[in-house]
């Protein structure tokens, strides 16, 4: 669906989003550019899906599904077949902009880290012949913003997203499952998916056995495509201070409720908050999407840094001693 007509914005405003952006891009090109792997330039290191040459294969750090069983034949050696890195990429994000993502108590908002992580994403994919592309969740609609290439469509991306006015209480809004299937039934190349939420549920299961309601939607994207997720937090969505009565808002629904936050109560409520954080990470570990958690009180950008590193050594790992070969 189309998003509703922006607002004609002045040019201090103007300026002030475009000073923001090139700090962002400055911030991440410097800190976390060169960490990419290889000729497939994603975030997330590994094949491609060219078939390549094939050579002998070297038992314990060859994966035998690539065993190329026609040229083996032929000369009576074990071949495997190599796969050629795509030097195009196309990703797709999903932005959550809810009314739960307008919260922050610390150095920023949980919305700004989804613009910081959206952003980060999209300058270090960006090469030549690389598309990017956005769904963001916001107020009744799954607004689509087309996937294009180079650096003005980018930004134009990211300004949109920077501009969204804070979401607001609607009726049968659509919730994360319904974006994650919007995005997972778009039949398109191959590539990098990328979701972007806090992940919270209006009815969060306790229980890490139980399905999530977007679950299954996300099963079916990582079972086309290469999928990260990247889970938004706020330290008082972990635990609560001690400061007595207060009045607690649903920013989804709208409704309030006062609640006197004894320290049995601030112990339950962070039981339960590590309970459904415990829960989504494991939810996302069978749907086989990459995790990646950021936090509004932490330095995210070495978060991503950290995140690309490890991510990178678990893949030479995989490659040196893949299921099923020889060890």
């Amino acid at each position: 669906m189309t998003p509703a007509p922006e607002p004609r914005r002045s040019r201090v405003a103007m300026s002030t989003a475009e000073q923001a952006l090139r700090r962002l891009e400055l911030t991440i090109v410097r800190r976390l550019d060169g960490l990419l792997h290889g000729a497939h330039q994603g975030l997330l290191p590994g094949p491609g899906s060219e078939a390549g040459d094939s050579r002998v294969y070297v038992p314990g750090e060859d994966d035998v599904r690539r065993m190329d069983w026609a040229v083996t034949a032929r000369t009576s050696v074990p071949h495997v077949r190599d796969l050629i890195a795509d030097r195009e990429l196309e990703t797709w994000v999903l932005a959550d902009l809810s009314p739960s993502m307008d919260f922050g108590t610390a150095a920023v908002e949980k919305r700004e880290l989804v613009v910081a992580a959206v952003g980060a994403i999209g300058f270090l994919t960006r090469r030549v012949g690389n598309r990017f592309g956005a769904y963001v969740l916001h107020d009744e609609y799954v607004h689509r913003m087309p996937a294009r290439g180079g650096r003005p469509a980018l930004y134009g991306l990211l300004h949109s997203l920077m501009d969204a006015p804070r979401g607001r209480p609607v009726a049968d809004a659509p919730d994360l499952a319904e974006g994650i299937e919007v995005l997972a039934s778009a039949r398109r190349r191959r590539g990098l998916r990328v979701v972007v939420s806090d992940f919270l549920d209006a009815e969060p299961a306790l229980d890490p056995d139980l399905e999530l309601p977007w679950e299954r939607p996300m099963r079916r994207l990582a079972a086309r495509h290469q999928v990260l997720a990247v889970e938004v937090i706020d330290p008082r969505e972990l635990e609560l201070p001690p400061v007595g009565l207060v009045s607690l808002t649903d920013p989804e629904s709208g409704r309030s409720r006062q609640v006197r936050l004894t320290a049995k109560v601030r112990a339950a409520y962070a039981r339960a908050a590590a309970a459904q954080r415990e829960v989504n990470r494991m939810a996302l570990r069978r749907c086989g999407a990459a995790h990646l958690v950021l936090r509004t009180d932490r330095d995210w950008v070495a978060d991503i840094a950290q995140f690309v590193l490890r991510q990178r050594r678990t893949a030479h790992l995989t490659h040196r001693h893949p299921a099923g070969a020889a060890r």
